[in-house]
C-alpha cells in the first residue's frame, strides 16, 4: 500500500537503525551507504513505472527523465539471488553498473557495502522493497535525504546544525521566481532540491525541463556533491556541480553569468577570513565588518545574476533589520533597485531547527518597469499547515496563493491550478488585480523604505489584520459568546479544584495535629 512520504521516512529510519544496533560502525560511516540504498530504491520504483509506460527501450525512458536501471541493479535481482551469495559485493556491483550506463554518476555512487554484514544488507533490502511512493512527491529522494541528515546530525549529537529547505519552501521559492529557461545557479545547492523543484515547475507547464533548464552547483563537502549528482539522476538531470567553499572559491565565475539563483544557505556564519575575500567581485558593495556571513551570501546572489535575471532565497530574519556595516550594504542592494519580493516565513518549517526564515527576491529585470522604485512585502507567517506538532509546512493552494499575489504585483496572469480562489475570497482580495490588504502584503516605495531605516522587514510595513476586515458582526459576537461560554466552564473548574485543595489541606492539617 502507498505510504506518505513521513512514514516512509520513519519507517526507513527504523530500518537504518539497525546498522547502529547490529555494527560497529558509526552514524556517520552508514550514513553514505544507506542514502545509496534508499536512492537505488527510488531509482527502481521509477524505473519500474517507466518500463510500463515505455517498454525496455533506453532512449525513451531517459527521455522521459527517469534514471536507466539495468538488470543486476534492480531490487527484485538483489532479493532474488542465492543464499550464502555475497550481497555487499552484488550491491557494489550493482552500483557500478548504474555507473556504466549513467555517464553523470561516474564515481558518484558509494561502494563500501562489503563493510556491512550480509545478512543486515538483506534485512535492510527487504525493510527498503516493501515501501512504495504515494503519487508525485516531488524531491521525494531531497526530503528523505534532509530527515535522515538531521537523524544521523543528532545520533552523533552535533544538533542538526547543517539542514536543507523543505520542499514547500523550495516549491514556494520557484513559483516566484519561475524558471522557465535558461542556467539555474545554487552556490549552496546542498542535496539539489531547487534544481529539482525547478525542474518540475517547467514540467508542469508541458516542457522539457532537460531542454530548457541547465544546472550549475556547488557544495562544500564531497559526499553532499555526490548526493546532489544522486538526486539529479535519480530525477533524470544533469548538472554541473562542483565541490568548493563558496566564501572563498567560485568554481563557475558566476559575476553576470545567470538567468536564475536560488539557494537555502547557512545561517550566520562566523569565522569567515575577511581578508581573502576583500577584493572578490562577488562582493561590490563592501565586506560586512560583523563576524557573519549573511550579507556575504546576499551579495553572492546578486551579482551572480545577469541584468535580467532573478533570485529567491532563504535568509535569517536578522538580516532584514540588520544594522551597522550590513545597514550599509543593504541601503546600495535597495538602491540598486533589484530587491522586488520579500516573504516573511513562520517557525517550524525545517526538521531540524525552529527557527522562522525570510525569504528574498531579486529582480534585475523589473527596472524601467513600474515597479522599479516599489518592493512588495507579504506576511505569510500565519499560512501554514500544520504536520505534526513540530512541523509545518504550505499546502499547494497556499502556494499558489502567494506566487499569485506575486503575479499580480508584476502584472501577471494568476494560475488557479489548485484553486486558490478560495483563499482570495478569504482575504476578500480581486483575483484580477493587485491590492494592499492588511496583514497580508503592502507595495512599498524605496522612501518609504529608507523612512524605516532600510529595513526590508515585512512585519514593519504589513501591519495586522483588523477584526472588522475579518469577520461580520454575527461572527465577532458568535466567537465572544464562544470565548465567553469557554471561560465560564474554566471558572467553575477553577472553583471546583480550589474547594478540592482546600478539603485536601484541611485533611493533611487534621492528619498533623
Amino acid at each position: 500500500m502507498p505510504q506518505t512520504v513521513e512514514t516512509l521516512e520513519k519507517r526507513l529510519w527504523r530500518a537504518a537503525d539497525q546498522l547502529r544496533a547490529n555494527s560497529e560502525l558509526r552514524s556517520n560511516e552508514y550514513s553514505v551507504p544507506v542514502l545509496g540504498l534508499i536512492f537505488l530504491r527510488y531509482a527502481d520504483i521509477k524505473f519500474t513505472k517507466a518500463l510500463q509506460e515505455h517498454g525496455g527501450d533506453k532512449l525513451n525512458i531517459e527521455a522521459s527523465g527517469v534514471l536507466y536501471v539495468p538488470q543486476m541493479a534492480r531490487f527484485k535481482y538483489l532479493l532474488d539471488l542465492p543464499e550464502g551469495a555475497k550481497m555487499g559485493q552484488a550491491i557494489n556491483a550493482a552500483m557500478q553498473a548504474i555507473e556504466t550506463v549513467n555517464e553523470s554518476l561516474k564515481g558518484v555512487l558509494p561502494q563500501t557495502y562489503t563493510r556491512i554484514d550480509d545478512k543486515i544488507l538483506i534485512e535492510l533490502l527487504k525493510d527498503f522493497n516493501a515501501v512504495e511512493i504515494e503519487g508525485d512527491e516531488g524531491d521525494v529522494f531531497g526530503k528523505i535525504y534532509e530527515y535522515f541528515l538531521g537523524n544521523f546530525a543528532l545520533t552523533e549529537g552535533q544538533g542538526g546544525g547543517e539542514f536543507f529547505t523543505p520542499t514547500s519552501l523550495v516549491k514556494l521559492i520557484v513559483e516566484i521566481v519561475e524558471p522557465w529557461h535558461g542556467r539555474i545557479y545554487d552556490p549552496a545547492c546542498g542535496s539539489g532540491g531547487m534544481f529539482v523543484q525547478s525542474a518540475e515547475f517547467v514540467r508542469a507547464h508541458h516542457k522539457s525541463a532537460s531542454v530548457e533548464l541547465s544546472v550549475w552547483g556547488q557544495e562544500k563537502t564531497t559526499e553532499t556533491v555526490r548526493l546532489a549528482k544522486m538526486n539529479l539522476a535519480v530525477h533524470g538531470l544533469e548538472g554541473d556541480i562542483k565541490q568548493g567553499n563558496t566564501y572563498y572559491e567560485d568554481q563557475h565565475a558566476s559575476v553576470g553569468k545567470f538567468d536564475f539563483v536560488m539557494a537555502n544557505p547557512p545561517f550566520n556564519v562566523d569565522g569567515v577570513d575577511k581578508e581573502r575575500v576583500a577584493e572578490d567581485l562577488r562582493y561590490p558593495f563592501g565586506i560586512p565588518r560583523v563576524d557573519n556571513g549573511n550579507y556575504l551570501w546576499i551579495q553572492h546572489f546578486y551579482t551572480a545574476l545577469n541584468d535580467k535575471g532573478r533570485a529567491g532565497f532563504v535568509m535569517a530574519n536578522s538580516a532584514s533589520d540588520a544594522r551597522s556595516s550590513e545597514l550599509e550594504i543593504r541601503k546600495k542592494l535597495i538602491e540598486a533597485k533589484a530587491v522586488d519580493v520579500m516573504v516573511a516565513v513562520g517557525p517550524n518549517m525545517f526538521y531540524t531547527v525552529t527557527l522562522p526564515c525570510t525569504l528574498w527576491f531579486f529582480d534585475k529585470a523589473k527596472k524601467g518597469t513600474v515597479r522599479e522604485n516599489t518592493v512588495l512585502f507579504i506576511d505569510a507567517r500565519d499560512t501554514y499547515n500544520q504536520v505534526d506538532r513540530a512541523h509545518r509546512e504550505f499546502t499547494a493552494k497556499q502556494i499558489e496563493f502567494i506566487a499569485n499575489i506575486v503575479n499580480l504585483y508584476r502584472g501577471e496572469k494568476p494560475e488557479f491550478v489548485h484553486h486558490s480562489q478560495d483563499l482570495f475570497e478569504e482575504y476578500k482580495l480581486d483575483a484580477e488585480k493587485y491590492q494592499d490588504t492588511p496583514g497580508l502584503c503592502k507595495v512599498v516605495t524605496l522612501k518609504e523604505i529608507e523612512a524605516q531605516g532600510w529595513s526590508l522587514n515585512p512585519g514593519r510595513y504589513v501591519g495586522t489584520k483588523s477584526e472588522e476586515d475579518t469577520m461580520t458582526r454575527e461572527e465577532f459576537l458568535q466567537k465572544m459568546q464562544s470565548i465567553q461560554t469557554a471561560l465560564n466552564r474554566l471558572n467553575t473548574e477553577s472553583h471546583i479544584l480550589e474547594e478540592q485543595i482546600n478539603n485536601n489541606w484541611t485533611k493533611i492539617n487534621n492528619g498533623i495535629n
